[in-house]
């Protein structure tokens, strides 16, 4: 608080110590970036930036302590950087209609109390609401069609089964000769592989029309398809 006090007064070296005093709480943050496969010495410039914003824009009279302002300062442009620097190339006008968003959010629920609804934050920054969840949606990070949502005894269900697929003309399951294939399949594999593929349901809904688990249906559903593997 001193070199604050200091830097306030406008001395450099004072600011230059308090930069280089701080470097480890830059490094705590960027660690919750680690597997994210950015080089970390870039990382780590971005922190250092945040740490030196974080810096010059803090004021005695928010009292805080300096590290509860500093890292969202350091998280923020730590984010900036992944999300501008990703493949997916965000417009300008969009992040800046997000990041309005994003503010009128954090005004709204503590006028409100609660969580406030798109129409509600398109009106408050005087944009359509289409374009708000557009825009919303443009910076959130794409996931993984392999990313797991859910385990039960081994048996793991992924984003990927939670995809129906109405396009039956892309089907690879209509390109293989099924007739042979599933003929030494039960008769459940057989309606589970028919509602999946042909009709195009998820997963959920073939174990609701059923009567099992979602698990049950991912098994006999992988067991089905490697045995159709097998004898093709």
């Amino acid at each position: 608080m001193e070199l604050l006090k200091k830097i306030a007064e406008g001395d450099m070296k004072a600011r230059e110590e308090l930069i280089n005093g701080n470097l480890r709480l830059v490094l705590s943050v960027i660690q919750k970036f680690s597997g994210r496969g950015e080089n970390p010495d870039d990382l780590f410039q971005v922190g250092c930036i945040g740490l030196i914003k974080a810096i010059d824009n803090f004021s005695l009279d928010f009292g805080v302590k300096f590290s509860t302002y500093a890292v969202p300062m350091i998280l923020g442009e730590l984010k900036r950087f992944l999300r501008d620097g990703s493949q997916i190339r965000v417009s300008r006008s969009l992040r800046d209609i997000a990041y309005k968003a994003m503010k009128a959010k954090e005004k709204l629920i503590g006028e409100m109390n609660r969580e406030p609804t798109i129409e509600e934050i398109s009106k408050e920054i005087g944009v359509k609401r289409e374009e708000v969840v557009i825009a919303l949606e443009a910076i959130s990070e794409p996931i993984s069609l392999y990313e797991p949502v859910f385990s039960d005894a081994g048996d793991t269900i992924y984003v990927l089964d939670q995809i129906g697929d109405n396009n039956d003309d892309t089907n690879w399951l209509n390109e293989i000769a099924l007739k042979d294939a599933i003929t030494n399949l039960g008769d459940r594999e057989k309606r589970i592989l028919n509602l999946r593929f042909f009709q195009g349901k998820t997963q959920v809904e073939v174990a609701e029309e059923i009567g099992i688990s979602q698990a049950q249906v991912s098994r006999l559903e992988k067991g089905a398809l490697n045995k159709i593997k097998s004898q093709l």
